[in-house]
């Protein structure tokens, strides 16, 4: 089937994708940085649309930092996933750059039980190879590419191994060759990367190949193209056939605020180098097929009045939750957040509970029962990042008011309140990223109107957090732990 304006395939903050078919179904990973369940995978049948299919992990290392206890993971976390398939078995490698460790998760089975081990070193955005020899490699680095030969068993560098150095980038200073994907294909080897134009900030696609493990690796640049969005270029992903022998691309695109969104690209070979898109452009549309016709595929964002039998798995906590201090009444439909400890702002509170914001525009909205907060407690919605805005409601000296903060990107926050007569208080978020305008609206419902609190604030993406802007429910303390917050009648709005 031919489709017209494919891209992005996904409106969502999906970045640093790596793909691979097993039969006729398509698994994708993605970063998700400091968002707990972590290491999330898609599944697809035509490579265009995407469902959840599982978290490879619950938690990592129950370090204080990941449990926002004395520190904080806050754009750091797991980075840049590879998802391989061999002899029956699934693997997942990524580092984290909070521990400085290179983790593998192994399984029979990708909706199963995943396996946690280590692999010896910290390996930057890297990339497994299972040869047809039987030896593994792992690729990795940012400027200096490094090829490194495993033990079997992928614990450790291999003892007399091949370990070179395959390419070294030095003379870019805005970003050099990072993002490794490496695929052996019809006897050859390829490496894929990200990096940057070297005269200004423009993210291009590179490949090079080799025809063998410890031969020259030669290439360069086999997509520049922005799609017209804004200057932003695509790259870093992986790359996949199709059972009737057709290759893609899942790259992504920097979208502002909004975060990294997979664009999908048919590759094409010619004398064993790869074509992206129509020589090095990627076209609006093309022939792609599915290998299950009709299927209906589960949303990555939805609305929750939290009466499920479990969390839906569009929601992930800010960092590593604390079990003791939230939990679902899934008979009355709400979820409750209770403070633990006294801290000072937005980004300290455990339990926030997110979803992605969806491109180009969206809206989310929450009702709040106050009953439980006390003095110098906050509740609300907010648009997490570095650069945050929430409202929701506050108590002070016994008052309770709807109250909006916003953090600006030099540090200074803004605040407005007005008088909260109400226990119930319903708030709510709209934001619009088209063109990267990344701008949010924070209102209130009254009487069935919808009120504006505060001036529009400006959202942005930046490497504090390092992950697109999302929607969450929050609660903390400034003055004394205990205090609770209700959530309940969660609604999303891709508009």
């Amino acid at each position: 089937m031919k489709n017209e304006n494919i891209n992005p395939i996904i409106s969502l903050d999906y970045p640093d994708p790596d793909v691979i078919r097993v039969g006729g179904t398509y698994y994708m990973v993605s970063t998700t940085m400091h968002f707990f369940p972590c290491c999330e995978i898609l599944r697809s049948y035509d490579l265009l649309n995407w469902e959840h299919a599982c978290f490879v992990c619950e938690t990592l290392d129950n370090t204080p930092a990941q449990k926002l206890e004395g520190g904080n993971i806050y754009g750091m976390g797991m980075w840049a996933a590879c998802l391989r398939h061999h002899t029956g078995k699934y693997y997942v490698c990524f580092s984290c750059n909070d521990t400085h460790k290179t983790y593998l998760y192994t399984s029979d089975d990708i909706y199963g039980k995943w396996e946690k081990s280590t692999i010896e070193g910290f390996y930057h955005d890297c990339s497994l190879l299972f040869d047809d020899d039987g030896r593994i490699y792992i690729v990795y680095g940012n400027k200096e590419i490094w090829l490194t030969e495993l033990e079997n068993d992928l614990s450790a560098p291999k003892k007399n191994g091949v370990h070179r150095r395959i390419l070294f980038d030095k003379d870019n200073q805005v970003l050099g060759y990072e993002g490794s994907h490496i695929y052996k294909i019809n006897g050859r080897y390829y490496v894929f990367f990200i990096h940057s134009r070297p005269d200004r900030w423009m993210r291009c696609e590179a490949c090079f190949s080799s025809d063998s493990i410890n031969g020259e690796f030669t290439g360069g640049d086999c997509l520049e193209d922005t799609m017209g969005y804004c200057g932003q270029g695509v790259a870093q992903g992986g790359i996949v056939d199709t059972p009737d022998g057709k290759w893609y691309a899942i790259l992504f695109q920097d979208r502002g605020a909004v975060g990294r969104i997979p664009v999908l690209i048919p590759v094409s070979w010619e004398n064993g180098r790869p074509v992206f898109g129509d020589k090095g452009r990627i076209p609006e549309s093309f022939e792609i097929s599915s290998t299950r016709t009709g299927y209906n595929y589960a949303p990555l964002t939805s609305s929750d009045n939290f009466k499920g039998d479990a969390i839906m798995p569009c929601w992930q906590f800010n960092h590593e939750p604390d079990d003791k201090l939230y939990f679902f009444d899934r008979q009355k439909g709400f979820y409750r957040i209770i403070s633990g400890k006294v801290v000072s702002d937005l980004l300290q509170a455990k339990n926030t509970l997110t979803q992605r914001m969806t491109f180009p525009r969206c809206t989310a909205t929450v009702t709040i029962d106050t009953k439980g907060l006390s003095d110098g407690d906050f509740a609300g919605i907010c648009a997490l990042q570095g650069c945050y805005a929430w409202i929701g409601a506050a108590v002070r000296d016994g008052n309770k008011y709807i109250e909006m903060n916003s953090m600006g990107k030099d540090g200074t926050v803004l605040k407005k309140s007005i008088p909260l007569n109400d226990r119930i208080l319903t708030v709510g978020i709209s934001a619009d990223f088209e063109n990267m305008k990344d701008e949010a609206v924070l209102f209130y419902i009254e009487n069935g109107e919808r009120k504006q609190l505060g001036e529009i604030h400006k959202l942005f993406f930046t490497t504090d957090h390092f992950t697109g802007c999302r929607v969450g429910l929050f609660m903390y303390s400034t003055e004394s732990a205990g205090g609770y917050a209700d959530f309940s009648d969660f609604r999303s709005f891709d508009k």
